[in-house]
């Protein structure tokens, strides 16, 4: 955000919101675009074959007892909650145009806003 407001000439003494220089310059949330790479990614990865190392090591189960308490949050897991924000199913991964369509949404330009 310092580096936005620096490119708008905005101050924060100005108090303008953060949400109106990112739309003013044309910049999604981080957020947003660390979800659709995430996405980029998982769909990239599925899209291999099923002898693809990487493809193998999301196929692997881990043998053993988890630790006591609440589980910690895997890769896998905040995935799948980017699919369920984002209405993908395991199924669109092989339509890579689809995915594409509906995994984009960091780029304001691109009209899917």
């Amino acid at each position: 955000m310092k580096m936005l407001r620096w490119m708008s000439c905005v101050t924060r003494s100005d108090r303008i919101c953060n949400s109106y220089i990112r739309g003013s310059v044309g910049v999604r949330d981080v957020g947003v675009k660390l979800q659709e790479c995430r996405l980029r990614w998982y769909g990239h990865v599925m899209r291999r074959p099923r002898e693809y190392f990487g493809r193998r090591c999301m196929d692997m189960a881990v043998l053993g007892a988890r630790s006591r308490g609440r589980p910690r949050k895997r890769w896998l897991d905040v995935v799948k909650s980017d699919m369920r924000a984002n209405g993908l199913t395991g199924k669109d991964v092989k339509d890579r145009a689809k995915w594409r369509k509906l995994s984009r949404k960091a780029d304001p330009g691109n009209g899917r806003d």
